[in-house]
């Protein structure tokens, strides 16, 4: 199985999250697990998306309380790490994909690509190091290619490596 992160922002726009309903939707069509942090905004859209086509979902809350994730996920796994917990969002995904978002999803971008896993950027941060190089985020233009991108650029991101 292929595990696919969707990392965005827990308080945003109505067309960001019918985005990520779709992101999720076609992760779980192509048989993907679905990783998020597990509350509302993105990662709610997501999951909602990857549920209503039969898929599963896990979301890695930052609390000690499992009640504090959406309804829609299949698995709640509380962390008590709080912020913290995107580092384990991003060592346990193949590929991510960043829809919006604000310093939190900065920050599993940027743990996500120290760790060798491709970042695919949905309408997200651009980024450009110190040395002028621009981050290694494979821009999609829409829900469907974010989707493809991901899955395509999984293959043998099996292992988290820093």
């Amino acid at each position: 199985m292929v595990y696919i992160g969707v990392i965005g922002a827990a308080v945003c726009s109505a067309a960001t999250v019918e985005r990520a309903e779709a992101v999720g939707a076609g992760i779980a069509r192509r048989g993907g697990v679905l990783i998020c942090g597990g509350r509302g905004g993105v990662m709610e859209g997501a999951a909602r998306g990857a549920r209503r086509e039969g898929g599963l979902v896990v979301g890695i809350l930052p609390g000690r309380d499992r009640r504090q994730g959406n309804s829609y996920l299949s698995v709640a796994l509380a962390t008590g790490l709080g912020d913290a917990r995107n580092a384990v969002i991003a060592c346990a995904c193949d590929a991510l994909i960043a829809i919006g978002g604000g310093y939190g999803t900065l920050s599993e971008i940027g743990l996500g690509l120290k760790m060798g896993k491709p970042v695919i950027g949905l309408g997200t941060w651009r980024m450009v190091s110190g040395r002028g190089e621009a981050a290694a985020i494979i821009t999609a233009g829409s829900p469907e290619e974010a989707v493809e991108l991901a899955f395509r650029a999984a293959g043998g991101h099996f292992l988290c490596s820093s």
